[in-house]
Parts: C-alpha cells; sequence; structure tokens
C-alpha cells in the first residue's frame, strides 16, 4: 500500500528558526495510527529558500530549544 498523504494526519507542529536552520518536533497520526514524534530539519539554500535536510547531529543550543517542544509534543500523544 503506498503512501497516501491525506492519511496522515498532523496532530501537533512547534517550530524553531535562525537565519540558516528550522527545526521541526511534529506528532502524526497515519490512518489513525500509532501517534509518533517527527523532528525534522531545512536550511536555506543559495537563494534564501527552506529545502530538506538531514537532522544529523544538533548543537547544545538546538537540543536545549527543543527538548521543551518535545515536552510539548508528548501532551499530544
Amino acid at each position: 500500500m503506498p503512501y497516501d498523504a491525506s492519511l496522515d494526519n498532523n496532530l501537533f507542529s512547534k517550530s524553531w528558526e535562525t537565519e540558516l536552520d528550522r527545526l521541526t518536533v511534529s506528532v502524526y497520526s497515519y490512518n489513525n495510527g500509532p501517534k509518533k514524534l517527527q523532528i525534522s530539519r531545512n536550511s536555506r539554500d543559495s537563494q534564501g529558500e527552506m529545502k530538506f535536510a538531514k537532522l544529523g547531529r544538533m548543537t547544545k543550543e538546538e537540543v536545549e530549544v527543543v527538548l521543551p517542544m518535545i515536552q510539548e509534543a508528548i501532551k499530544h500523544m
């Protein structure tokens, strides 16, 4: 069964943005299934547009910002 975007429900989403990056913590439920946490990173390209980027390693500042967002997201799970 292929992925169907219309079945993917975003239950919570909160972002933090700098000049170069945006980190987003979200809670999704696909087809009314289990609620799952997603952390994503978007980075600005040379034209200034946000593009998906691998989350990879995080700085201490990023972790300190993301942790409260994760705690808030847990309340929606």
